[in-house]
């Protein structure tokens, strides 16, 4: 099967290149990223430790009454689901896309539905980024708020240490997305000078206006 590899020169297969890394690099941290909470009373230790899907609920230390628990509870689940799909469907996309433009660029070049259709394509996966790293933001934020050790410590006088784990890899993930945005925001330009609603608009310069540039003064 012969192949061409010289459209990774130009910036639409570059910008493949980039979009693929940055969204495993995005799926990664997220799927890796877990939190643990650790408590700490007079006579013992407790953690508890959250992962993807982030949907949770367990109780922690005694409340002031000292005979009801403090559970910590969250569902941010479809956030993080929404941005994880949005991470594999941009991997498959720049993966279908890389082999069209590798083995079939002359159908790509010949047929002008072809760069229509991967220009919507990346404007939809542009669009699902932006909503996705926006809802898992506020994902983040909700279970920052839930796992803060001052609220857990305020409402369990009887803790002697709460501990939560860095949410650093967390805002890592939330900056791969914003940055996945980008990436394919910018990729739609580089697309639409290949679609024929930019060559359409493109003056012909072989035609009369050319021969009008070579006519002699008079």
């Amino acid at each position: 099967m012969k192949y061409d590899l010289s459209v990774f020169q130009e910036p639409r297969g570059v910008m493949r290149i980039f979009q693929f890394i940055f969204a495993i690099c995005a799926l990664y941290t997220t799927l890796n990223f877990e939190v643990t909470v650790t408590v700490v009373e007079k006579a013992h230790s407790n953690s508890s430790t959250f992962d993807y899907p982030f949907r949770f609920g367990q109780e922690v230390c005694l409340k002031s009454d000292n005979t009801t628990k403090l559970g910590l509870s969250a569902d941010v689940s479809s956030d993080a689901r929404f941005f994880v799909a949005t991470s594999v469907l941009s991997v498959l996309y720049c993966i279908f896309i890389t082999a069209v433009y590798t083995f079939i660029d002359e159908i790509y070049t010949s047929k002008p539905e072809v760069p229509l259709a991967d220009f919507m394509l990346t404007t939809i996966l542009a669009i699902f980024w932006l909503s996705g790293s926006a809802a898992w933001a506020n994902g983040a934020s909700a279970l920052k708020q839930v796992t803060n050790p001052t609220l857990i410590k305020a409402q369990c006088p009887n803790l002697i240490q709460v501990v939560t784990s860095s949410f650093s890899r967390l805002n890592i993930s939330l900056l791969f997305g914003f940055l996945n945005f980008f990436l394919w925001a910018s990729d739609l330009w580089f697309l639409y000078k290949e679609t024929y609603w930019f060559k359409e608009r493109q003056p012909n310069v072989d035609g009369a206006g050319g021969s009008n540039l070579n006519a002699p003064n008079i």
